[in-house]
């Protein structure tokens, strides 16, 4: 069994299905080592472990509480599907991340977002979380809980997340347009009007001269007139895709086509290969006072990594107060690398990145590739309680594997 991008076998002895959170925590009690695996969409072995509980056959649970502001799922549901059951309903989150294929508690348990400035990570729109723990216990914690903020962002050592609870509002469309070649420099001269353009902003560079398209999502009812050029790049005629050479369909719709959110916020749509598909992912996170730097650090290094790199991505995430979170208690300019199907060649354009980055104090995404010395812990000034954290929650380690010793112990 291999990962989404088949980069990384796992290596379990024996798969739980997790039919009932009952009958899941009966096998939890008597379980030495497990791990949840959602979608699969890590490119590391976060997941990994001697046990694999699968949470995909789960059945499926949707639940808006009385004064419809919240909704319950259970943990193994993608946005995307969230997304279609919310659709008839009138309700929308807040936010996507670029594509809607990953199961919640996976994207929320490694820190994953969308973008904006304005906009938290998805892990932030939790309000509370149900837990199946080694102890054989269930559990639920829920916003303003004193463990709660240390939780969300688990790295999936404190039990199965089994149900999650997510903040909702109305339902609400977006516009999305795309500018093609935005000149490098004024990128990072500009880069905090640039990101405020809209309510999402996303940039799409290979390090050359340019940001070769700038996605500027914007959020209806606001009337939005986009001029025919902005800082010197030039708004595109035809759909794009973010990877020169693939063909836009996988996309979600651009030009200005009013849609509804969960079909503008990704860039991919549900049914469709996301990305590339046959690719390894990197993400950095720097704070956001350092952002120019780390854009003219990278542009340097450009030519070095073009061999291994599709694309890269730049994002805004706000910051949030989830003890683990990449974006803990600062601002997150988001540098995502889509690499190539060449395992060798990623991890090492990765591990470039990562120590020129780190001049910056860069924080890693969890669930991407990056080499153990990126691990920025000294970053992270709830590590001590996140620690103390699990040991209460699995207080014989079974949710301890291979990924979580080397990088914390």
């Amino acid at each position: 069994m291999f990962n989404w991008a088949g980069n990384h076998e796992y290596g379990a002895e024996h798969v739980i299905e997790l039919t009932s959170v009952s009958a899941l925590a009966e096998e939890l009690a008597r379980t030495p080592k497990v791990r949840a695996l959602g979608t699969r969409h890590s490119f590391n072995d976060i997941a990994d472990g001697q046990v694999i509980v699968d949470t995909l056959v789960a059945r499926e649970h949707l639940e808006i509480n009385a004064d419809r502001t919240e909704v319950t799922v259970n943990g193994s549901m993608t946005y995307g599907r969230l997304a279609e059951l919310l659709e008839p309903l009138g309700f929308a989150l807040h936010n996507l991340a670029s594509l809607p294929h990953i199961s919640i508690a996976g994207a929320i348990s490694t820190g994953t977002h969308g973008s904006g400035v304005n906009n938290k990570s998805l892990a932030a729109a939790v309000t509370g979380i149900e837990l199946a723990t080694s102890s054989g216990e269930v559990g639920r914690l829920v916003r303003g809980d004193a463990d709660f903020t240390g939780s969300v962002v688990g790295l999936g050592a404190l039990g199965v997340m089994t149900k999650v609870s997510l903040e909702i509002e109305p339902a609400y469309e977006v516009a999305q347009f795309v500018y093609d070649d935005l000149p490098q420099e004024v990128f990072g001269a500009n880069i905090d009007e640039i990101m405020g353009l809209g309510y999402s902003v996303s940039g799409f560079t290979t390090w050359g001269g340019s940001v070769e398209q700038l996605w500027v999502k914007h959020r209806l009812p606001l009337h939005v007139d986009m001029p025919a050029t902005i800082f010197g790049a030039t708004i595109a005629s035809e759909d794009r895709h973010p990877i020169r050479g693939h063909a836009a369909g996988a996309c979600t719709a651009q030009r200005g086509e009013a849609g509804l959110w969960s079909d503008r916020l990704p860039h991919f749509r549900i049914d469709f290969t996301p990305s590339a598909g046959d690719e390894i992912q990197s993400e950095f996170f720097v704070e956001w006072s350092h952002a120019s730097d780390a854009l003219d650090a990278l542009h340097r290094i450009g030519e070095q990594i073009a061999g291994a790199l599709l694309v890269s991505e730049i994002r805004a995430v706000a910051a949030d107060d989830l003890w683990m979170s990449p974006h803990h208690g600062r601002k997150s300019l988001a540098l995502h690398f889509t690499w190539g199907p060449d395992k060798a060649a990623a991890e090492t354009s990765a591990e470039l990145v990562g120590d020129i980055l780190a001049e910056f104090d860069a924080r890693v995404h969890w669930g991407k590739v990056f080499a153990p010395h990126h691990v920025n812990l000294a970053s992270f000034d709830r590590l001590d309680d996140y620690l103390h954290l699990i040991d209460r929650f699995d207080q014989r380690r079974a949710f301890r594997n291979d990924w979580f010793d080397r990088l914390f112990d």
